[in-house]
């Protein structure tokens, strides 16, 4: 890849992490569990460093830093405001929309890594992909499976 096609790439990368940052904080203003919040609050901090990494590292390739959103991910953004309204800051049905959209980032993170790059931006991006991975399988699937439970329960 030459530099054009990798800051492109981060760009992308970049997009998609501020998307999460914004499902996270969404999800943080939509959960009732004060233990939930805190979760979600951490998360988009996380995804927050993401987005500057990656930023820096558009910059150090002759890119310019995208500040925009996806499409894909502001509709999911969109969705997960209106399915809190209709639920009532339902915990359940806020974890399962959030862990859609960090399905979206996994996959995104999967794709740029199929891609030929120089080996210290791969490692850059394989530790960024780890964080994604962790709130994906981790901690939102866990969380959303463990409310599912809860609410089966009662």
């Amino acid at each position: 890849m030459n530099n054009k096609e990798i800051a492109n790439l981060l760009n992308g990368l970049t997009e998609i992490s501020r998307d999460s940052a914004d499902s996270f904080k969404t999800c943080a203003n939509n959960v009732s569990d004060p233990a939930l919040k805190s979760f979600f609050v951490d998360r988009a901090q996380s995804c927050e460093e993401a987005v500057n990494t990656l930023s820096v590292e558009v910059l150090h390739y002759g890119g310019n830093p995208d500040t925009s959103t996806s499409a894909e991910e502001g509709l999911l953004h969109i969705l997960t405001n209106l399915k809190t309204a209709f639920t009532k800051k339902n915990n359940l049905a806020v974890l399962e929309e959030c862990e859609m959209g960090e399905a979206a980032a996994v996959m995104a993170y999967e794709n740029a890594l199929r891609q030929e790059m120089p080996d210290s931006l791969r490692a850059l991006l394989e530790r960024l992909y780890e964080g994604v991975k962790k709130n994906h399988e981790h901690i939102v699937r866990q969380l959303r499976d463990q409310a599912r439970n809860n609410s089966n329960l009662a």
